[in-house]
C-alpha cells in the first residue's frame, strides 16, 4: 500500500473543536489499496474530526455508487452504498490498531491518516450478493436470465411429472400416516 498525503490529518495546530474535512472516492483511491473489484466508484466521504485535550474523536459518513458486475447476469450496474463510522484516537506508549473504533498512537505523533479506514468502510457497505435492480423488478432481459428461467421451469414440469407416476398403493399408506 502507498501512502498518500491527501488522507492524512494534521491535527497538531487544529483548535479544540470540531473540524470538516470532505474527499471525493473514486477507483485511483482503490489502486493505492491493489483492489480491483469495483469497475467505476463515484463517493463522496465527510470527515468530523472533534480534538478534545486528550483524545480525537473521527466520525466519518460516506455515499456514493459504485459500479459492480450482477452476481446473476454478469451485467455491469452502479450499486448505491452509504455508511458510516466512528473512530477514537487516543495516545499511548506505542502504535496499535487492534481495536476497530480505537487507535493509539505514540506521544510524539502530529497526524493520523485515515485512507485505511476509508477503504475499510466503502468495501464493507458494499453487500456481498449484488443483484441488478433490473432482476429484482423483472425489467432486465438477458441471455443469462431467459436460460434461468427456460432452466426454472423444466425443473418443475419434471416434478409434476413424478407425481403423476405414483402407484395408488402408497396413497392408502399415506393415509394411515396422517390418521394418527
Amino acid at each position: 500500500m502507498k501512502k498518500t498525503k491527501e488522507f492524512l490529518i494534521p491535527f497538531i495546530g487544529l483548535k479544540l473543536g470540531k473540524h470538516h474535512f470532505e474527499y471525493q472516492i473514486n477507483n485511483s483511491f482503490f489502486e493505492i489499496f491493489d483492489y480491483n473489484e469495483y469497475q467505476d466508484s463515484d463517493i463522496k466521504v465527510n470527515v468530523v474530526l472533534e480534538k478534545k485535550s486528550t483524545l480525537l474523536e473521527l466520525s466519518f459518513k460516506h455515499k456514493g455508487v459504485v459500479n459492480v458486475p450482477c452476481d446473476m447476469t454478469s451485467e455491469d450496474f452502479d450499486l448505491p452504498v452509504k455508511g458510516k463510522m466512528k473512530l477514537i484516537v487516543r495516545f499511548g506508549e506505542e502504535y496499535n490498531n487492534d481495536n476497530e473504533e480505537l487507535l493509539i498512537l505514540p506521544h510524539g505523533e502530529f497526524e493520523v491518516d485515515i485512507a485505511q479506514y476509508i477503504y475499510e468502510m466503502i468495501v464493507l457497505s458494499v453487500p456481498l450478493r449484488r443483484v441488478h435492480p433490473g432482476v429484482k423488478d423483472g425489467s432486465l432481459k438477458t441471455e443469462a436470465l431467459t436460460k434461468l428461467n427456460e432452466l426454472i421451469v423444466k425443473e418443475e414440469k419434471k416434478e409434476n411429472k413424478q407425481e403423476e407416476n405414483i402407484d395408488p398403493r402408497w396413497d392408502k399408506l399415506k393415509k394411515l400416516l396422517t390418521d394418527k
